[in-house]
């Protein structure tokens, strides 16, 4: 059974930083492009950030650029997001996800589980 945990959330001052944690099974997580995606309260669910299988490529969404950074280690299976100088409009429930067809079409075809984690930025 594939699943995707997310750890790492918490409640930040602005400016400060966190870095989230996305455990991988039941999948050849290895072989998958995977992705951050956020659901601030009252909004939709957008991409943060996208990685291809080897760690070799990433992109991020404009409002993120800069500040956070995706990572991953195919060897323990763990997908990363090391976010710093956070802002108030990052509060949202972070989840991690599959590019199930891959990083150029990623930002509206991903897959996440109904868990996350909430990452709250407030002074």
């Amino acid at each position: 059974e594939l699943q995707l945990v997310e750890s790492g959330g918490g409640l930040v001052q602005p400016g400060g930083s966190l870095r989230l944690s996305c455990a991988a099974s039941g999948f050849r997580f290895s072989t998958y492009d995977m992705t951050w995606v956020r659901q601030a309260p009252g909004k939709g669910i957008e991409w943060v950030a996208i990685i291809n299988s080897d760690g070799g490529q990433t992109t991020y969404e404009d409002s993120v650029k800069g500040r956070f950074t995706i990572s991953r280690d195919n060897s323990e299976n763990i997908l990363y997001l090391q976010m710093n100088s956070l802002k108030t409009e990052d509060t949202a429930v972070y989840y991690c996800a599959t590019c199930p067809n891959g990083m150029a079409t990623c930002p509206a075809d991903f897959l996440y589980w109904d868990q996350g984690t909430q990452v709250t930025v407030s002074s």
